[in-house]
């Protein structure tokens, strides 16, 4: 039974059809709707370098023959009766549980967000919704202060905001508007990104750009008739135009559903095994755990190996395999067709070099060729992440080819 239809429950659905015969394992997947989101898009819907129809397709459609999906909401699971009950009322038994269910935005939880002027001049581009209607609001912006705001970690992909704000500059300088607006990032962290070495290049990135880095900032209230983000230590931003990133939490039935989650609706999970706490035969994968590495696609890629690999282990009475080193890779739009592309894991910090091998793409270096990579990926993405299949040369570890050796750790 796997709890979600999105990046980590499709592959993981896919995967075990594909080892599995159907008279072995009976495959459930459930979902609330039936719109399957590539959610990296959603960062090129604002500058009209992508549109909504080629990036949301039907669930259905991208799970294998055999595999039964239900369109529904999850009211509880059940741990001690191994049952997850929908809203409907009908209960699924289980003999293995796979949650991932992502994460849900939650706006509401910022005062004032979601108040007088939320999407009429406060945004988000992390719904296809919201990316939809910021669209409008970029095509009409004509200069102000432009403010991109991510409200607190954990959130999808990290990297996105930055990207956002590396994007906005590049498309109010193609519509000559760029020197009568104002850039700001504004981030709860400490730097530009949780892992140093990246933060400091990101960091030369934005100056570069003129883009103004403003750290530490923990955003406690929105007024969006006056115009102004302020923190919780009382510094305040005043902005036109405000693009933010909401809190995040887990699924409302994780919450419902006693020993399943922590406070925050997110799964405790063994960063190895992707087993769970709760129950042997409860696992866990992508944006729905607590584990310390990105909530990132590429990370639910990797996982989904690890743990179609210990359900067969767990099936067969084996011991789990311990495979998963917190392998995480991010392509990074920065604008007038470059990208930038790190790769880490939970123990060593992005480095140079290339990858997957010393004749890949170049790491932590803007290129035209990691832009392509990241256009090419959307397609790879469709073909063959989902479908379940093997992509040649690149595995769950991290790989250490081409890379160039260094003392910084995580």
């Amino acid at each position: 039974m796997i709890l979600g239809g999105g990046t980590g429950g499709t592959m993981t659905a896919n995967r075990l059809r594909r080892r599995f015969d159907p008279d072995e394992a009976a495959i459930h997947v459930v979902d609330h709707d039936d719109r399957h989101v590539y959610q990296p898009g959603l960062l090129f819907v604002p500058f009209g370098l992508a549109q909504l129809d080629e990036i949301v397709r039907p669930r259905r459609r991208q799970l294998r023959p055999g595999v039964l999906f239900h369109q529904n909401e999850v009211r509880e699971v059940c741990i001690e009766r191994d049952e997850v009950v929908l809203d409907d009322g009908v209960v699924l038994p289980y003999d293995v549980l796979v949650v991932a269910t992502g994460v849900r935005l939650q706006p509401e939880e910022t005062e004032g967000l979601t108040d007088a002027g939320w999407n009429e001049r406060v945004f988000t581009f992390y719904s296809p919704a919201g990316a939809e209607m910021l669209q409008h609001a970029l095509g009409g912006f004509d200069g102000g202060r432009l403010i991109v705001n991510l409200v607190d970690m954990p959130i999808k992909c990290p990297v996105a905001p930055l990207e956002f704000a590396f994007l906005a500059d590049w498309h109010l300088r193609e519509r000559g508007v760029r020197n009568r607006t104002e850039l700001v990032y504004a981030t709860p962290l400490d730097g530009a990104f949780t892992k140093p070495a990246a933060s400091e290049h990101l960091a030369g990135l934005l100056a570069e750009k003129e883009i103004e880095l403003v750290t530490e900032f923990n955003a406690g209230e929105v007024d969006g008739v006056g115009r102004t983000l302020t923190s919780f230590d009382g510094r305040v931003l005043d902005f036109d135009l405000l693009v933010t990133v909401p809190l995040h939490g887990g699924a409302p039935y994780v919450e419902r559903s006693p020993g399943l989650g922590d406070a925050l609706g997110f799964v405790p999970t063994d960063k190895r095994t992707l087993q769970t706490p709760v129950a042997s035969n409860v696992f866990a994968l992508g944006d729905a755990t607590d584990l310390p590495t990105s909530k990132a696609g590429s990370v639910t890629h990797f996982e989904a190996e690890v743990l179609t690999e210990n359900i067969a282990r767990y099936l067969a009475g084996k011991e789990l395999d311990a495979g998963y080193d917190g392998h995480a890779n991010c392509f990074i739009e920065t604008g007038f067709h470059k990208a930038l592309l790190i790769d880490f894991n939970y123990d060593t910090e992005p480095l140079p070099g290339r990858f997957p091998t010393a004749f890949g793409l170049p790491l932590l270096r803007e290129s035209r060729l990691n832009h392509l990579g990241k256009l090419a990926f959307q397609w790879v993405y469709w073909h063959g992440l989902l479908p379940g299949r093997e992509i040649p040369g690149i595995g769950p570890a991290m790989p250490t080819a081409g890379k160039k050796r260094s003392s910084v750790r995580a």
